[in-house]
C-alpha cells in the first residue's frame, strides 16, 4: 500500500507543478494581450512642454470618408479613468442623436492608467467603442491636462495622410457632466468663421467680452488654427497651472498685440442664434446647444474682432 500511496503522491505533485506552469503561461499571454489592446487604443502624448516622440492613436474614425462640404467637429470630453458610468451614460444619449450636414466625433480623454482594473476595463472599452484617448501625463485638473489635449492633436491627427486638412474645423473641450445637442451645435457653428474662433459660455454671464473674462470649462471650442498656435507658441508653456478655463482664456488674450485688443470694443457684433440649455432635469428650448447640471440660460452671441473671431455664450 505504501508504494501505491507514494506513487499517487508523486503524480499529484507533478500534476500540480504542470498546472502551476500552465497558469503562469496563461497569465503571461493575457498580460501581453491586454498590453496590445492598450497600445491599440492609446495615444501617448508628450508631457507639456516637452517635445518627446509619442505613440500615436490609430485613426479608426471616418474623417477621411466624410464629405468635403461637411462641418467636422471633435468633442473631447475630459474625464477620469474610473468614471465608467459617466462614459456609458454619455455614449447612450449621444447615440440617440441623428446629425445632418456635419461630422462629429466624441472622444473621452484622460491621463495614464494607474490601476490594474483600469487597464483591463478601459482596454475592453477601447475594443468595444474605440472612443478613448489616453494621454501620457499624470491625472490632474489644473496642471496642464487641457494644454496637453489641445496642443497634441495637430501632431497626432496630421500624421495620417488619408485625412483632409484640417482634420476637424473645430475642436471642443467638454466636461463629463455636460451634454451637447450635436445638430444644434453644428447649426450654430455653420455660419461662423472657421479660423480664429473661440466659442463657449463666457464667465461671468452678463459680460459680452471674453477677453476680459473667459469661457467656462464645461465646454468651449476653438478652430483648428488655434490648436496649431497653441502647439507652437511659448505663451501656454510658460503658464500651465491654474483654473484650466481661465488659464486658457489668458493664453488667447496674451497672444494678441495690444492694438488689436484695444480695438475689439469697437468691432463687436452680436447675433442671437440659439439658447444655452438648463440643467438635465429642466425643459430646454428648441435649438438649445447644451445641457449642464447648473441652470444656465443665456443666448449665444458671435463676437468678431481683429485677431480672434469669437463666439461666446453670454
Amino acid at each position: 500500500m505504501k508504494p501505491n500511496r507514494l506513487l499517487e503522491g508523486s503524480r499529484f505533485i507533478v500534476s500540480c507543478f504542470f498546472f502551476i506552469i500552465f497558469l503562469c503561461v496563461l497569465a503571461s499571454i493575457n498580460e501581453i494581450r491586454f498590453d496590445s489592446l492598450m497600445k491599440f487604443g492609446q495615444c501617448a502624448f508628450p508631457q507639456a512642454p516637452q517635445n518627446s516622440s509619442a505613440e500615436r492613436l490609430s485613426q479608426t474614425n471616418t474623417i477621411a470618408s466624410s464629405s468635403p462640404s461637411e462641418l467636422r467637429i471633435l468633442i473631447g470630453i475630459l474625464t477620469l479613468p474610473d468614471h465608467y458610468h459617466k462614459r456609458h451614460f454619455l455614449r447612450m444619449i449621444y447615440g440617440t442623436q441623428s446629425l445632418v450636414g456635419a461630422h462629429v466625433d466624441v472622444k473621452f480623454v484622460f491621463c495614464n492608467l494607474t490601476k490594474e482594473d483600469q487597464k483591463v476595463l478601459v482596454a475592453l472599452e477601447i475594443m468595444r467603442y474605440d472612443d478613448i484617448i489616453i494621454m501620457n501625463c499624470k491625472e490632474n485638473m489644473n496642471k496642464g491636462k487641457t494644454y496637453t489635449y489641445f496642443s497634441s492633436l495637430p501632431e497626432m491627427l496630421l500624421n495620417d495622410t488619408n485625412v483632409p486638412y484640417p482634420p476637424y474645423h473645430y475642436v471642443m473641450k467638454g466636461d463629463d457632466d455636460a451634454y451637447f445637442r450635436l445638430q444644434s451645435l453644428a447649426d450654430s457653428l455653420r455660419p461662423l468663421p472657421r479660423q480664429d474662433l473661440y466659442y463657449g459660455y463666457v464667465i461671468p454671464c452678463p459680460s459680452m467680452d471674453p477677453f476680459v473674462h473667459y469661457m467656462s470649462g464645461m465646454g468651449y471650442l476653438v478652430s483648428w488654427d488655434i490648436l496649431e498656435w497653441l502647439k507652437d507658441s511659448d505663451i501656454p508653456k510658460k503658464h500651465l497651472e491654474g483654473p484650466e478655463d481661465r488659464v486658457f482664456g489668458d493664453w488667447l488674450r496674451d497672444g494678441m498685440v495690444v492694438k488689436e485688443y484695444e480695438e475689439i470694443s469697437k468691432k463687436i457684433k452680436t447675433s442671437q442664434t440659439a439658447r444655452f440649455g438648463a440643467s438635465l432635469g429642466a425643459n430646454v428650448a428648441p435649438g438649445a446647444v447644451a445641457r449642464y447640471c447648473v441652470a444656465l440660460r443665456c443666448p449665444f452671441l458671435a463676437l468678431h474682432h481683429g485677431r480672434f473671431n469669437t463666439a461666446v455664450l453670454a
